[in-house]
């Protein structure tokens, strides 16, 4: 290790010390980077420490969580020690079990689990190197992993290049470069390692080198032998060429020499990715096991494993150029010898016979098509859509190879890789094929999302839901007999999809068409088509029908079968998770599916299966913002509307800043929100997609309450539904009926405001989602002219047990009733639930909302500051909670003095600090001390 003094001792520190358990090696191709972390390891082994070792490869950087399969395979038995939860996690990564992947969070937590479990037996050291081509999931996880290594008995070592290092960058791991040696150490180097080379090939090799280790070591005997001199129209070796290649000229001149058999030997082991530290065994997930190489060995191609005693390629720019090498008849070969050694590993064995088959194969197509559907479930639509697109190349009938180029653009389609799944509707050349479920689809997602074309989207999946229809008496449908459209639905792993599966694919597209339509008639045909195939759709599209169009009318028990077909989870597929979570959205229960929707999300994205992902965000944002948590909306708002303008998704776009507005909105920031108000109007509103002109007409709405124009309010209000009326399949109704309400009362029109409160009772809406029962309530009460109604419907707003889950629609109802408490029972009636609703304004940033509250409340003769510090705004329970937290209790002391969990308990601290306007538990006694005695406070039990 000539000149590597510096990174050695960083090393032996890192290895010695108690904290800093994950360090990432950045260095060029050759600079050494494998030779630091075989050192390492050498040393680690000597002090006691386990070595466990995985190489990236990048024949498999598409395969979910193959590195971490590598990483981990020696370690599985002590799997059977953890919980049954953890065991379930492990037995999906490493292929014994077909459930959908688990997030990152839990499988990191699981890899946690394992590797203390590990090193309780003797400490560990885990080795990656090549991060650069491990694949997104293992990346994320062992980012994840890194940061939370405690204690000084598991260490991981990761080894990249610089620039492909972004994954593990954003782990934000503690990163050691690796630069070339400075001159004096490149000289010592060559002059020990070569002390006879002539003069002036040492010069050239100097000046190629450029401190680069293995340059040093391989560029003499190349640029002073028979070797460097190349063929007519190579570059000799006096030429500059960039190093990566000059290896590949090196080492590809000492592959050419070795016999045959040596050369198929090496090029099995460089195809399956063999590495050092995980040597091929009988179990699934081994390597190939390179025999009869010695020939390679001899002339430095190989080193032989300090820790397995098997043969490794000296470094990775070996391995690839192997591949390179050799001809395509011999990888063929190798493949397909390859296929048979993974038998039991449903993925690898297809990535072989992928790339084994030359001919039309069923067997081989169905095997591909068998991975595919694994690849779906665990997080891998761009894998899926290859390995389908490859299974149709090899289908023997037109059929078989119209449905599969079929399946890979649904894929496609639904993972947001629209150009990709254009490209596969035309790929299909057979004749007649235009109108096919396929062609359908495809163009149905590529004009919606690329275009926002609603109509002629809804047009053309119409059109091929009525010729299944039409079908239904017995007529070919897509070259299958229509009696079949009714068979099983789902997927056989390894068998067809049933012709349902295509009939529940543009079913389901049709409802979300319609959806972003957001109009009576193409619902009427939607419902009419639907109402034709009766029990043919299946039951989770009925729900998504029932909640998409029209809530109003169709909402009640939506909530209920939204919880029976989530039920299902882990057997849902990630459209079936986000179509789900959208049905939430509209009965106001995302509370409810917000662990399935995080634990869904980045596996979607990394996996490529953007479209999906951008979904699940908006949704997580919906969530943010329902639930008060408007900092993280916005985070999330804008990642997401990133990522669309970064895929071309035009129509998520608009819809991003859609959602983007109504924060703005919410929060007073009323400039912005026009903006994007203005933008969004402006592209959807020729285009006709009511979804979107809705959200702009709520926008509208809510700037101008939130700015006190009450006129303007109300225009844009009975823009999306007239006074005492909830339109028709108009989403955005049901949501604005207290602000059309609440301006229809501040610009003299009472009786409509009556009108339409009324109507929100007549229509049931208080029991289709708790959001609408708290502002249905909130409407009744504002509306009533009589005192005893307005306190019955007051208090069922403001005591409705989900009423805290909506906390800006629950102070807009005590802003409410605060304003009449002044007015009919006096101030002091008033001040306590003024200075809540000022609160909870205050807290969620809803500055036009908290200014107009804390204007009533200076009427009411408080003090003109914040009401966070009125003593009223603290209930009993939340000033005894701050007490005990003044005393010096944990949140789990607290908990057990006051039979609550240690969560609730940080809950009610959350919602404390902002009152008494302290930002730590060290300020609450002195803001404590301050407040006068409440009265009313109820003694402990």
């Amino acid at each position: 290790m000539v000149g590597r003094e510096a990174e050695r001792a960083v090393l032996a520190s890192f290895l010695a010390a108690p904290q800093g358990q994950a360090l990432v090696l950045k260095g060029e191709t050759g600079v050494g980077k494998s030779a630091l972390l075989e050192h390492v390891a050498q040393y680690a082994g000597g002090v006691g420490y386990r070595v466990v070792r995985a190489v990236g490869v990048e024949a498999e950087s598409h395969l979910p969580f193959a590195g971490l399969h590598q990483l981990l395979h020696p370690l599985l038995p002590y799997a059977e020690r953890l919980d049954d939860v953890h065991r379930v996690a492990f037995d999906v990564v490493f292929g014994r079990s077909q459930e959908r992947a688990p997030s990152v969070m839990a499988l990191g937590i699981a890899v946690l689990d394992l590797v203390a479990v590990a090193a309780a037996q003797e400490r560990l050291l885990l080795v990656l190197d090549d991060g650069q081509w491990l694949d997104a999931a293992s990346v994320e996880v062992c980012g994840f992993v890194g940061r939370r290594l405690a204690g000084n008995t598991v260490k991981l070592l990761v080894a990249l290049r610089p620039e492909s290092s972004a994954g593990f960058d954003a782990a934000a791991l503690p990163a050691l470069p690796v630069p070339p040696l400075d001159g004096p150490a490149a000289e010592r180097l060559l002059d020990e390692r070569h002390p006879h080379v002539d003069p002036r090939v040492r010069r050239r090799v100097l000046d190629q080198a450029q401190g680069n280790p293995l340059a040093l070591l391989e560029l003499p005997s190349y640029l002073g032998g028979s070797a460097a001199r190349p063929a007519p129209g190579e570059p000799d070796g006096h030429e500059v060429v960039p190093l990566p290649d000059r290896f590949r000229q090196v080492f590809g001149a000492r592959i050419a020499a070795l016999g045959p058999a040596a050369r198929a030997e090496l090029l099995r082991g460089a195809l399956d990715g063999v590495n050092a530290g995980a040597p091929a065994g009988p179990t699934a997930g081994a390597r190939y096991r390179m025999r009869d190489v010695d020939e390679a060995a001899a002339v430095g191609l190989l080193d032989q494993d300090h820790f397995s005693g098997e043969f490794v390629f000296r470094h990775p720019l070996v391995r690839s150029t192997v591949v390179r090498a050799a001809t395509p008849n011999e990888r063929r070969a190798a493949h397909a010898a390859l296929a048979e050694v993974h038998r039991d590993d449903i993925e690898r064995r297809a990535t072989h016979l992928a790339a084994a088959a030359v001919d039309p194969d069923d067997e081989v197509a169905a095997a591909l098509e068998q991975a595919a559907a694994s690849a779906t479930r665990r997080g891998g639509a761009a894998a899926a859509v290859t390995w389908l697109t490859r299974a149709a190349e090899l289908s023997r009938t037109p059929e078989d190879r119209s449905r599969r180029l079929g399946d890979a653009a649904f894929v496609a389609g639904h993972a947001g890789l629209l150009d990709q799944a254009q490209r596969l509707v035309g790929a299909d050349g057979a004749p007649g094929r235009a109108g096919t479920t396929a062609s359908a689809l495809a163009f149905a997602y590529a004009v919606l999302y690329e275009d926002g074309d609603v109509r002629s989207a809804h047009r053309q999946v119409a059109a091929a839901v009525e010729r299944i229809v039409d079908g239904a008496a017995g007529q070919p449908v897509g070259g299958v007999p229509a009696r079949t459209i009714g068979g099983a639905a789902g997927r056989t792993v390894g068998d067809a999809p049933a012709p349902s599966e295509e009939l529940t694919r543009l079913v389901n597209l049709l409802l979300a068409v319609s959806q972003y339509a957001g109009d009576s008639t193409s619902w009427q045909r939607t419902h009419r088509l639907l109402d034709s195939l009766g029990s043919l759709v299946p039951p989770n599209s009925r729900v998504y029908q029932d909640a998409w169009c029209d809530v109003v009318r169709r909402g009640a028990g939506v909530g209920e079968r939204v919880a029976a077909a989530f039920a299902a989870y882990p057997d849902l597929d990630p459209w079936d998770i986000t179509r789900l979570g959208v049905a939430a959205y509209h009965v106001d229960a995302l509370s409810h599916y917000r662990t399935y929707l995080r634990r869904s999300v980045q596996r979607e994205l990394r996996a490529g299966a953007v479209g999906t992902g951008m979904t699940m965000l908006h949704l997580i944002m919906l969530d943010q913002t329902a639930s008060g948590d408007w900092e993280a909306a916005e985070r999330t708002g804008q990642q997401v509307l990133e990522l669309t303008l970064a895929h071309g998704h035009v129509l998520f776009a608009q819809q991003s800043r859609a959602y983007l507005a109504v924060l703005a909105a919410l929060r007073g920031d009323l400039d912005r929100a026009r903006d994007l108000q203005a933008v969004v109007d402006r592209w959807a509103r020729p285009r006709r997609i009511g979804f979107l002109t809705q959200i702009a007409d709520t926008v509208g709405t809510t700037a101008a309450l939130s700015d006190g124009d009450y006129e303007a309010a109300y225009l844009c209000a009975i823009g999306i539904t007239a006074p005492g009326v909830l339109e028709p399949c108009a989403h955005q109704a049901s949501r604005t009926v207290l602000d059309l309400v609440e301006a229809a009362l501040h610009t003299g029109r009472a009786e409509q405001a009556r009108r339409h409160a009324l109507a929100a009772r007549d229509a049931g809406l208080p029991e289709v989602s708790p959001r609408l029962a708290v502002i249905t309530f909130g409407a009744l009460a504002m509306t009533a002219e009589d005192g005893t109604e307005a306190a019955e419907m007051y208090r069922r707003a403001e005591e409705h047990p989900a009423a805290g889950d909506f906390p800006f629609e629950l102070a807009r109802v005590r802003l409410a009733h605060g304003i009449r408490l002044r007015q009919h029972l006096g101030p002091r009636a008033a001040r306590p639930v003024l200075g809540g609703a000022v609160e909870t304004f205050e807290r969620l940033g809803a500055r036009g909302w908290a200014e107009r509250a804390r204007a009533e409340l200076r009427l009411c003769g408080a003090p003109a500051q914040s009401a966070a510090a009125h003593p009223a705004a603290l209930t009993w329970q939340e000033r005894r909670i701050a007490d005990l937290a003044a005393g010096g209790l944990t949140n789990k002391e607290i908990g057990e003095r006051t039979h609550l969990s240690p969560r609730t308990v940080s809950s009610h601290l959350y919602r404390v600090f902002p009152k008494l306007g302290v930002t730590s538990r060290a300020a609450l006694r002195d803001a404590l001390a301050a407040l006068p005695d409440q009265p009313g406070e109820q003694p402990e039990r």
